[in-house]
């Protein structure tokens, strides 16, 4: 899929859990961001973590944003040219990814263990990044690394971070510089396991889906330069970025799918008609002065940057009183 003058963005979710509150809003934003435009929309089921992730959480996320009003063009559900939509099915397209960075003398194994990294993370880091990685198996040379096999130590793969600063604008936060040595260092792109690091096939599908903008929780903020130095690494050019404030409970806390009274799914079961959850969002954005029922469609108009908070949000119980009603 060829990159167009028209954005193109994408509804990145995880089928770990239901979605909640916080989630609708970030994939609102996303849609009406690139509806606005005229673009296109691509569903892409982030499904890389065996352990967590469930089919029946799949299902019911592509049920719970139809019924919010949502659409999009390609995804799992409906193909397109630059599928499969489905991260579990991608495999091959992250390994030739690996095989060009690994060639490129840019990874190394790590032989780090759970236990160690554990410990690497009850230090004091940076934002969510994670604890930095110290580079301890950096510079292995072979005979350690074959000693490290013989032993039975499964490598994962780190990126040899480049050292040159990464900037980029984003949309709502402005001119943005990171070092990664300060976002955790070297990191991981694929696990002792096998499985793919999310920054890996993040950046990857992006560049082979033709995404260009990417809207998205401020809380994925220290992602954005693992992602965009690893675009670059593998030739390709970034998207456009426009990290969204975050939806917090009536006690500040970040919505997250803890909160099932706060999930479409637990919402859609009251009877809660979606347009009022739609007319919630969009005051909470700034976009209608009121919280009437509105469909995503109905908001279009309304949509501006400038309009957004910058800010994270408050949900208080108050509005869902009202939602339940």
């Amino acid at each position: 899929m060829r990159q167009s003058l028209r954005p193109c963005g994408r509804l990145a979710p995880s089928p770990t859990g239901h979605i909640h509150l916080g989630n609708a809003w970030a994939f609102l934003l996303a849609w009406l961001a690139a509806r606005s435009q005229g673009g296109q929309i691509v569903m892409r089921l982030e499904d890389i973590d065996p352990q967590r992730s469930r089919p029946e959480y799949a299902a019911h996320l592509l049920e719970d944003l139809h019924w919010l009003g949502l659409d999009w063009d390609y995804g799992p559900d409906i193909g397109g040219p630059a599928g499969p939509y489905t991260q579990s099915d991608r495999g091959k397209f992250y390994a030739s990814a690996l095989k060009q960075l690994e060639e490129a003398g840019l990874t190394y194994p790590c032989f780090c263990t759970r236990k160690e990294l554990r410990q690497l993370a009850a230090a004091p880091h940076i934002d969510d990044t994670g604890a930095p990685y110290p580079g301890t198996c950096r510079n292995l040379n072979d005979e350690q690394i074959e000693a490290m096999l013989r032993g039975g130590r499964r490598a994962s793969i780190r990126l040899r971070c480049p050292r040159a600063p990464i900037s980029f604008d984003d949309i709502l936060l402005g001119p943005q510089t990171f070092s990664l040595s300060d976002c955790g260092g070297d990191f991981a792109l694929c696990r002792s396991d096998g499985v793919v690091a999310y920054q890996l096939a993040v950046a990857v599908d992006d560049a082979l889906m033709g995404i260009n903008q990417v809207v998205r929780g401020r809380d994925i903020l220290p992602s954005t330069p693992r992602q965009i130095a690893l675009l670059q690494l593998l030739g390709y050019g970034a998207p456009s970025y426009a990290h969204v404030p975050l939806l917090l409970d009536e006690e500040g806390e970040r919505l997250a799918k803890r909160h099932n009274s706060l999930s479409l799914r637990y919402l859609r079961e009251q009877g809660v008609n979606p347009h009022s959850i739609v007319g919630l969002l969009g005051m909470l954005a700034g976009l209608d002065v009121s919280a009437r029922a509105i469909s995503p469609s109905e908001l279009l108009p309304a949509f501006a940057w400038s309009r957004l908070p910058r800010q994270d949000v408050r949900v208080e119980n108050s509005h869902l009183r009202e939602l339940l009603q």
